[in-house]
C-alpha cells in the first residue's frame, strides 16, 4: 500500500498546535492524522533506556489500551520507538513526528523505516513541518520537540538524564500549560536525575495507568472493548499460566521450571507467545507485555 506525502492546509492544522508560541508554518503528513476527539499523550525519554524504562513504557501503555487515547512520539531510538511499538501492540493510534522529512528516503533513524511503515499500516500517521526529503540535523530535533508536546494534551517522561533532550520537551510542555507527567525512577540511576528534577518542580508522578487517565480527564469506566482486548480472553490455559507467572519478570530457566513442562514444549510455547506479542524476552529475562 502506498502512503504518499500530503500537505495539510493551514486551516486544518490541529488546534493545539496553533496555540504554541512558534506554530509551524507548514505541515506535511502521511497516513492518517489523529481524530479531533482523540486525547493525545506524548511519550518521551532516554535513548539509552534501562529494563525498568522499557517495562514502564509497556506497562503504562498496555494499561490505557481500549481508551480514546493516541500516542505521540518522535520515532527516535530508545523510549520513543518503544512507545510507538507499545501503542501498536495495544491497538492504539500512534503518530510519529521525526526530526526530519517523512519521505522514505530520509526517515531518521534509517533503522526505523520498518517501524514507520507499520505505523502507517496500522492506521497511524507521520507528521513533519519540514520538506518531505529534508534530512534531519542537530538543530531540527529540538525544533521538532515543540510539535511533539504541542500537539498533545499531556506529555509523559520516562527516564531522562540531567542533560537529556527529553527535558527540552518536558520544559516546553510546562511552558505550553500542558500536563507534565513523570515516571519516578531509582534514586541511584543517572536516567532518573532529569525526571526527578521535574517531580521536584511539581510534575505529576505516574505510577499506574489510572494516573494518565486522570490527567487526560478520562473516566476509567469509559474503556471501549477492542478486538485485541477480546482476544485476550481466549488465551489458552498454558498462556494464561505464563502470564500469571510473569507478574514480575522471570529468568528463562526459572519460568520453565515453574511451568513444569518439558523444556522443548515450554520453549515452543514461549516462542509462540512472543510472536503473538503477549510476552517479551530480553537478555534471558521474560516480561509480560
Amino acid at each position: 500500500m502506498s502512503f504518499p506525502v500530503r500537505e495539510l492546509p493551514v486551516a486544518e492544522f490541529p488546534p493545539l498546535l496553533r496555540e504554541i508560541p512558534q506554530p509551524p508554518k507548514q505541515l506535511n503528513y502521511r497516513g492518517e492524522l489523529p481524530p479531533p476527539d482523540l486525547k493525545l499523550l506524548a511519550v518521551v525519554g532516554s535513548r539509552h533506556y534501562t529494563n525498568y524504562g522499557k517495562q514502564a513504557v509497556e506497562h503504562l501503555i498496555r494499561g490505557i489500551a481500549g481508551y480514546n487515547i493516541g500516542i505521540v512520539s518522535g520515532l527516535a531510538l530508545g523510549i520513543d520507538s518503544l512507545a510507538h511499538e507499545a501503542a501498536l501492540t495495544a491497538s492504539l493510534y500512534t503518530l510519529a513526528i521525526p526530526g526530519g522529512g517523512i519521505d522514505d528516503s530520509v526517515i531518521y533513524p534509517a533503522r526505523h523505516k520498518p517501524l514507520a511503515r507499520r505505523i502507517l499500516e496500522s492506521g497511524g500517521g507521520l507528521l513533519s513541518e519540514y520538506e518531505p526529503t529534508f534530512r534531519a540535523t542537530t538543530w531540527s530535533f529540538p525544533a521538532r520537540n515543540r510539535l511533539v508536546c504541542g500537539i498533545a494534551h499531556a506529555t509523559l517522561v520516562i527516564e531522562a538524564g540531567e542533560k537529556s533532550g527529553s527535558l527540552i520537551t518536558a520544559r516546553m510542555a510546562s511552558d505550553y500549560n500542558r500536563e507534565l507527567l513523570v515516571v519516578p525512577g531509582s534514586i541511584f540511576s543517572d536516567n532518573s536525575k532529569g525526571t526527578h528534577q521535574f517531580l521536584k518542580l511539581g510534575a505529576t508522578p505516574v505510577t499506574d495507568a489510572n494516573d494518565i487517565l486522570l490527567a487526560l480527564g478520562i473516566d476509567p469506566d469509559q474503556k471501549v472493548t477492542t478486538s485485541k482486548t477480546l482476544s485476550a480472553s481466549t488465551n489458552s490455559p498454558l498462556e494464561t499460566k505464563v502470564l500469571s507467572l510473569l507478574g514480575e519478570p522471570l529468568q528463562r530457566d526459572e519460568l520453565i521450571r515453574r511451568l513444569g513442562l518439558p523444556v522443548s514444549e515450554a520453549a515452543t510455547l514461549l516462542m509462540q507467545m512472543e510472536l503473538s506479542g503477549l510476552i517479551t524476552e530480553q537478555a534471558d529475562m521474560y516480561y509480560k507485555n
